[in-house]
């Protein structure tokens, strides 16, 4: 999978992440990229959207 540039990504804050623990992500048509807020510079992490819809299913179940 290609890795896109932050340039063309719109990241928002977390509506979790809360003063100290900020979590910044960005949805594009196939994939979903995750940062650190506080440290944008340090890259995101990318995750398919298979991948990311797993997460949060073990999320929103409790499972992880």
């Amino acid at each position: 999978m290609n890795k896109p540039s932050d340039f063309t990504l719109a990241f928002r804050k977390s509506s979790y992440s809360d003063r100290d623990n900020c979590v910044e992500v960005a949805n594009d048509h196939s994939a979903t990229a995750v940062r650190d807020s506080q440290h944008p510079e340090r890259g995101h992490l990318l995750f398919s959207s298979a991948e990311w819809h797993a997460f949060l299913h073990q999320a929103k179940h409790d499972r992880l």
